[in-house]
């Protein structure tokens, strides 16, 4: 393909601008068209995509632009039906996590980018974060079995309280951000999952009577290795350790750490650093810790202090996704691990969920 690929973006709330600003800056795509409900009402979007044209009924965009590829950033309940609608017109998909809310839909998905030979990326940022590349590789080094203990919890206010309920309408935060940390964990592994258990709790009224805004994931892995994680979303979440990132295994342990833990709340404030975009991707050091003795028992190596001042923000990450995206299209990369992977992390959350509304383990197939 010599010519740009003419991208059509759908859903243009925050994950869907910073995209759409991703295809603005890479010289390989060119934007078409803007999709969502009510973008011909939107009068907030920046002026380099205010004029693009825009279309409030996705089939009707499609038809219209007949793009290369198609940007899917909507809710999660429709990103199984506008990506399958995607390929059968020919276009190459990005699609937002997760790729669709059940098992069968992603394997639908999958099947219909194979059928159509079109490429299929899920937006799962930390592959393309360079301190968390080095987690995995650091984490690999630790020997077998692996104990993986992770968090995001989002003590969510304002707009940011009020997005994590509308997300709430479909999907749990144990299954919306989970999916993230479990990929995380089987990269890590490279093992096969065995079994879930998950609990949960519903700590406000504001949402459905069967959905849980606080839920804790367990997942054991056929090389031994045992990981949980943790999500809450709401104005009542905790602040203290709300973000852990620890790998421990026989020869020393890797840790994520951040420098704001527990800050203190004002009276009328608007964000807190937990519910930051930013702060879901930004790491402050890399902790490796050496387990090795010395005959006195005393610990045979210092603690090593990676310092990751220096790495990209979040919509510098949403770029490196796309750079993905547009060179697995322009070089026909076989991208069937990625898939695959996609599915697989999709399996686990979808389990613990099922776990927590079941209250028993799920055996996974």
């Amino acid at each position: 393909m010599n010519r740009k690929v003419r991208v059509l973006v759908v859903g243009l709330g925050h994950m869907g601008l910073s995209h759409a600003k991703a295809y603005r800056k890479l010289d390989g795509f060119e934007i078409v068209g803007l999709c969502s409900r009510s973008i011909l009402d939107r009068t907030d979007l920046p002026p380099d995509l205010a004029d693009l044209p825009r279309f409030s009924d996705y089939a009707t965009a499609i038809e219209a632009l007949k793009p290369d590829a198609v940007s899917i950033n909507t809710w999660s309940d429709t990103h199984a039906a506008y990506a399958i609608q995607a390929f059968e017109a020919g276009a190459h998909v990005f699609v937002e996590k997760p790729i669709a809310e059940t098992v069968a839909d992603a394997e639908r998905v999958v099947a219909a980018a194979r059928a159509a030979r079109r490429k299929l990326v899920v937006g799962y940022i930390l592959r393309h974060h360079p301190s968390w590349t080095k987690l995995v590789e650091l984490a690999r080094t630790l020997g077998k079995p692996l104990a993986m203990r992770m968090n995001l919890n989002q003590q969510s206010i304002g707009d940011a309280w009020q997005w994590h309920k509308d997300l709430m309408q479909s999907l749990s935060p144990i299954v919306d951000c989970g999916v993230h940390y479990v990929d995380i964990m089987c990269q890590i592994t490279g093992a096969k999952p065995l079994r879930v258990h998950a609990i949960g709790a519903r700590l406000t009224d504001e949402i459905a009577p069967d959905m849980y805004n606080y839920g804790q994931l367990q997942v054991v892995f056929d090389d031994g290795s045992v990981g949980w994680y943790e999500a809450g979303w709401g104005p009542m979440i905790s602040e203290v350790a709300y973000f852990v990132k620890d790998i421990i295994g026989p020869k020393g342990a890797v840790s994520i750490t951040m420098a704001e833990q527990g800050s203190a709340q004002d009276e009328g404030a608007a964000e807190t650093a937990s519910s930051s975009m930013e702060t879901h991707t930004r790491t402050s050091t890399i902790r490796l810790h050496h387990g090795a003795l010395k005959p006195d028992g005393t610990l045979a190596r210092p603690d090593q202090i990676l310092s990751m001042a220096d790495e990209p923000g979040h919509d510098e990450l949403c770029e490196r996704e796309q750079a993905f995206f547009l060179d697995a299209i322009l070089n026909d990369r076989d991208l069937s691990d990625h898939m695959a992977d996609a599915v697989n992390s999709l399996r686990i959350v979808l389990a613990a969920d099922q776990s927590i509304r079941e209250g028993r383990v799920i055996t996974l197939p």
